[in-house]
């Protein structure tokens, strides 16, 4: 059962990042998802604790990361 929360909330949070940086991205719920829990786990390692705005705040460095790394791939 916390695998499937995690999962969830892993979503919610790279829901919330990408809806602070709009763009096209590759990728759907699972992508999102992936994002949103390394974001936590960012944030959690960055802040030292877990907080709901520490983990949003580490889904954009994660999705940053992510955006720099896929475009430049394409180039």
């Amino acid at each position: 059962m916390g695998l499937i929360f995690n999962i969830l909330i892993g979503f919610v949070v790279g829901a919330i990042a990408k809806w602070f940086m709009p763009g096209k991205d590759n990728g759907g719920f699972f992508v999102t998802a992936l994002l949103g829990i390394a974001g936590s786990w960012l944030g959690a390692l960055l802040l030292g604790h877990r907080t709901g705005i520490g983990s949003v705040i580490g889904a954009i460095l994660v999705l940053v990361i992510y955006r720099f790394m896929n475009h430049k791939k394409e180039t």
